[in-house]
């Protein structure tokens, strides 16, 4: 199995929000940068401040890293 970061950041559910998981673990949903620090930090890692734009730390899916608002679809028009 290769190598992959801790933290993944998933791209977005249909409620607009993103999953945010630890080493395969769901441990909640992100909205902002901030919102995905708390999340983390409640998981118990705090040093994940200035970690973010490190890809050996998080694995950012979908869109690229901090990506907070979702795209648009085009509603099937």
């Amino acid at each position: 199995m290769p190598w992959q970061p801790p933290i993944v950041v998933h791209p977005f559910t249909s409620e607009g929000e993103r999953p945010i998981s630890v080493r395969g673990s769901h441990i909640g949903h992100a909205r902002s940068d901030h919102e995905l620090l708390e999340v983390l930090r409640a998981a118990g890692l705090d040093e994940a401040d200035a970690a973010l734009d490190d890809p050996h730390l998080v694995e950012w899916r979908g869109p690229g890293p901090h990506v907070w608002t979702p795209p648009e679809t085009d509603g099937g028009a």
